[in-house]
């Protein structure tokens, strides 16, 4: 039979490896499920992160152990939370939670995980079609500004570029896989800058090619992603160009699509997509990054 687990501390890590000393991949935060799919000694689970199927190791006694009927229950109906870092609280203790924090069957002021019962104040966002929206994003992906850099992470408190993508679009209820040259395959091709929209998601590949960062594009040629700690920068044709350092910092290699707007051109044909790639990676080979 199937194990399964929720995370019940505010951030927990999920790693490479069974080892405090491993590369921390992603992490886990408050009310998130996993499968358990291995158990190394006392110490260690294999785990398989149920939003994103993200496999790695996680400490097993930073896990609360639920049963299938559970785990079934949570994935159908929950809430996340919008607060930067607000408490939840239980009969006996306060738990600060970051934005994002997930509470199963939320009814407005209460949850419980397994049986314990908790209250939570603040502000929370259902996720569904209703909130999928470009404005929405934007403004969700504003609430990350200056979030430090940390990779692996996927919170205000420290998130890379990839996870402040998955983050935003998690809280819209859009999925997206946790890796960026795994996102790049989602949506659908935005052919030129100008056709792109606040919302939209930009990649950008390194000096072998490889797509290795994004960001969610902003109004008035505007991009934030997180560099260093979240950041708005200016996006062209070429990339994202740094103010402060009068330099272009990423090659942009794709813009994709993956909420509903109501005036997007019509869509090119395979041809005119095809010379539109062409013509980019012309241009992209005469700047120096």
């Amino acid at each position: 039979m199937n194990a399964y687990a929720v995370c019940p501390l505010n951030i927990i890590p999920v790693r490479s490896h069974p080892s405090q000393r491993s590369e921390m991949i992603s992490q886990l935060l408050f009310g998130e499920l996993a499968e358990v799919m291995e158990v190394k000694g006392q110490a260690w689970s294999r785990i398989r992160c149920e939003w994103d199927n993200t496999v790695g190791w996680a400490t097993s006694n930073q896990l609360m152990p639920i049963t299938p009927a559970e785990y079934e229950s949570y994935q159908q109906s929950f809430a996340l939370s919008l607060e930067l870092f607000q408490a939840v609280t239980a009969s006996d203790h306060f738990l600060p939670v970051a934005m994002g924090a997930r509470f199963p069957s939320f009814d407005g002021i209460r949850f419980c995980l397994g049986e314990r019962d908790y209250t939570f104040s603040g502000q929370v966002i259902f996720p569904g079609p209703e909130v999928q929206t470009r404005d929405m994003a934007v403004k969700l992906a504003r609430r990350f500004l200056h979030a430090p850099f940390l990779w692996g992470g996927r919170s205000p408190l420290g998130v890379d570029g990839a996870g402040l993508v998955q983050a935003v679009f998690r809280l819209c209820g859009v999925r997206l896989p946790r890796h960026t040259e795994q996102q790049v395959f989602e949506g659908d091709v935005v052919d030129f800058i100008e056709q792109a929209q606040p919302g939209d998601i930009a990649f950008f590949e390194n000096n072998f090619g490889r797509v290795f960062h994004a960001g969610i594009l902003l109004n008035d040629n505007q991009i934030i992603h997180a560099f260093g700690k979240v950041r708005i920068d200016v996006l062209d044709h070429y990339g994202i160009y740094d103010l402060e350092r009068r330099k272009y910092s990423h090659r942009l290699r794709v813009i994709k699509s993956l909420l509903p707007s109501s005036n997007l051109p019509k869509a090119a044909s395979d041809a005119e997509k095809t010379a539109s790639s062409t013509s980019q990676i012309a241009l992209f080979e005469q700047m120096n990054f």
